[in-house]
Order: structure tokens, then sequence, then C-alpha cells
């Protein structure tokens, strides 16, 4: 794997680390609500049990065979390490995590965990090795129908939130704040993670050919 390779696949998985750290913060300060996929996966742990993860998992694998049969193609490998790492991840967090016993507590965690999320997705993305499953899924409604890609997103976003509440997921503030100040957070995070690698590559080119370089 030459050294370009390495650089990508080391932001995609940090990249994945810190946005399923996110994902935990808020759910640690779920009274003020959690993002629609989240609310949605929470929904489904608190009503058939198993873990959040489990079910993100679980999700992710039906909205790739979805996406697969609807593109006749085989999603990329990436798409289903993230499926995997988010999962397993977000359980692993969930566990380390404290439980924060004051509405403070719960709004520090969930501020800082929007943050976290923003720029986790900013990292796994800018390393260009495959979109995760609600993204291809997105990406395929998109394709099929010509609708606008914010409209698709907030559809299926509206969509996952309504059932997730229905299954008793936590609903509130949050919910609000993350559906439609996220994408602000990433207008920031990914040109800052792509002007990132792309200097970390040259950097690296440039001790190929002269191996001299500081």
């Amino acid at each position: 794997m030459n050294k370009e390779k390495s650089l990508r696949w080391s932001f995609f998985f940090v990249g994945l680390l810190v946005l399923s750290f996110g994902i935990s913060l808020t759910i640690k300060g779920k009274d003020l609500g959690i993002g629609p996929w989240d609310v949605f996966h929470y929904g489904l742990f608190k009503q058939l049990g198993l873990t959040i993860g489990t079910w993100s998992i679980i999700v992710g694998f039906i909205i790739l065979f979805v996406t697969g049969v609807g593109t006749r193609s085989f999603p990329k490998a990436g798409a289903f390490i993230n499926m995997l790492l988010i999962g397993i991840f977000i359980d692993v967090f969930n566990f380390i995590l404290p439980d924060p016993h004051s509405l403070v507590a719960q709004t520090i965690m969930f501020a800082i965990g929007i943050v976290v999320i923003g720029y986790g997705i900013g990292l796994y993305v800018s390393a260009d090795l495959g979109a995760g499953p609600r993204d291809s899924l997105m990406l395929l409604v998109v394709e099929k129908t010509g609708w606008k890609v914010q409209w698709v997103r907030n559809g299926m976003e509206i969509i996952v939130f309504f059932f997730g509440w229905l299954l008793g997921g936590p609903v509130g503030i949050g919910t609000v704040i993350i559906a439609l100040g996220l994408g602000s957070i990433v207008g920031f995070s990914l040109p800052q993670s792509k002007k990132l690698l792309h200097f970390l590559i040259a950097r690296q080119m440039t001790k190929r050919d002269n191996p001299l370089a500081s």
C-alpha cells in the first residue's frame, strides 16, 4: 500500500472513531434529544433490546442491501467498514463514557458531541473511500428521482425521526439542532480535513522524491 493510500485509510479510520465518539457524547446528553438516525436506533434498542451500535449495524446492512439492489452493484469496502466500525465504536464509547447526572453536564456533552461529529464526518469523507450506507441510499434516491440532495436528505431524516419517535427514541431540541446545524459544522470541517490530507500527501511525495528534504 502506497503512502497516499495509507494516509487516506488513516483519515478514514480516525474519522469513524471521532464520529462515533461524538455520537456517543450526544447519546449521553439524550435528555436534550439526539440525531434523527440515532433516535431511530435508540428506539429499536428500547423496544427490541440488543444495543444501539448493533442496531446501527443492522440498519446499515439493510440499507446497503437495498442500495446494492437499486444500483445493481456491490457496495465499496469503505461502506461495509463504515457500517461495522461505527456500530462497534458507539457501543464501546457508550460503555466507557460516564452518565451525566445533571442537565448542565448533559448539555456540555451534547454540545461537544455535535462539534466532534462534524469533524469526524469531515475526516472520513475527506478520505474519499466510499460513502456510508445512509449517504449511499441518499445518492441512489437522488439519481433515480432527480430530486435535490437536500430534499432527499431532509426527507430521509424526517422519516427515520418519525419512526424513531414512535418507537420511543429521545426527541428534543437537540434533535432539531443536529438536523439543522450539523451541516454547517461539516461545511467547515470537510475543507479543513481535505486541506490537511492534501498537505500530508504532498509532504510524503516530497520526501519520496527528495529523501534529504525535512
